[in-house]
């Protein structure tokens, strides 16, 4: 059924399409169809990461829902977490328009948003009004007009302001749609803005009694020179853990497509590949830091593949919007054995 619905979804400008479906994925929620709306399989074996049990390791990336607008219907499609954001501690609109791109032959999607969101105090009201009670990830960013030099202190704004409300909390310093932003997954700048957070995070918890993991979302162009700094400095500020890829600006995979000439970052299945990569090289330098692995999943199949890599959960975006609701169920029964993955 889905392949029928995309493709009229497909004939949208994309960010049309987008809150359409959203909008339907809502009410059909409502209406309590969700469970007619894919084949996710609800028993999936449960799996324990950064101290969180999740029902499965099958999650939605951030980006899709920024501004936790939709946790209620999509959490009932079946997944085991869902991350919202990303959120900065002022509303901004993103970039112009048009910003998002499909390229269909290869499965894949172009975008340069720009973190358009409502705003850190919208995002966490949204989140307190959901009746989602699976794993809650926020992905937090700085905002356009913040200096990359204080960039911390839009994050520790954020942290302050989410800690409460999730389960855990992710650092995006990897989106390419920021400029300066990727400055930050390097030397003095990542080991500045990680001490600062995870010192806020220390007396947040303590504040608050309970552990809210900090993860931190990287790029993948990286090369592995790149990738090992970053690692000794996660260990060095006792990071929880990791998640490995956002989007690649990168065109290797695509040149000559349509839209491949679009600037922003690039998702989907060209992105398997390399993200799956860095996957393997951290859990080679890190053996027991839990890693996230996201990045051109859109089968069971590579789903499993990235477990093998090392990743301890998954993330689906883009092959989600390609392959519709049965993907989930389809990505937890691959990897619902706890052998299938590296945990």
């Amino acid at each position: 059924m889905y392949p029928v619905v995309r493709s009229l979804l497909f004939r949208l400008e994309p960010e049309t399409a987008h809150r359409v479906t959203l909008t339907a994925l809502d009410a059909a929620h409502r209406l309590r169809l969700s469970g007619l709306l894919g084949d996710a399989d609800s028993s999936g074996e449960p799996v324990e990461v950064m101290g969180l049990s999740f029902a499965n390791r099958i999650g939605l990336a951030a980006g899709l829902d920024k501004n936790a607008e939709h946790l209620d219907a999509l959490g009932a499609l079946g997944f085991g977490f869902v991350e919202v954001g990303t959120t900065t501690p002022k509303p901004q609109s993103g970039n112009p328009r048009p910003r998002l791109f499909r390229l269909t032959g290869p499965q894949a999607i172009i975008n340069r948003m720009g973190f358009n969101n409502t705003g850190v105090d919208q995002l966490v009201a949204n989140v307190r009004k959901s009746r989602y009670r699976g794993i809650i990830g926020i992905n937090i960013g700085k905002n356009l007009t913040t200096p990359v030099e204080r960039a911390v202190d839009d994050y520790v704004t954020c942290l302050r302001k989410v800690h409460a409300a999730a389960h855990y909390v992710t650092v995006n310093i990897s989106s390419p749609n920021t400029p300066g932003l990727r400055n930050l997954q390097f030397g003095e700048h990542l080991d500045g803005l990680l001490g600062a957070l995870k010192e806020e995070a220390v007396r947040l918890d303590a504040e608050q009694g309970r552990h809210v993991p900090l993860a931190v979302k990287i790029a993948p162009d990286m090369t592995r020179e790149e990738i090992a700094l970053v690692a000794r400095t996660l260990t060095d500020n006792e990071i929880d853990a990791v998640i490995a890829t956002n989007t690649t600006v990168s065109r290797e995979n695509v040149t000559g497509m349509p839209h491949a000439h679009e600037a922003g970052g690039l998702s989907g299945a060209p992105l398997f590949a390399s993200s799956t990569a860095v996957v393997r090289e951290l859990r080679r330098l890190l053996p027991t830091l839990p890693i996230i692995g996201a990045g051109g999943i859109d089968s069971g199949v590579r789903a499993s593949e990235k477990c093998q890599a090392g990743a301890d959960l998954v993330q689906l975006y883009t092959g989600f919007i390609y392959r519709g609701p049965e993907l989930i169920g389809e990505c937890i029964r691959a990897t619902g054995n706890s052998s299938a993955a590296s945990a």
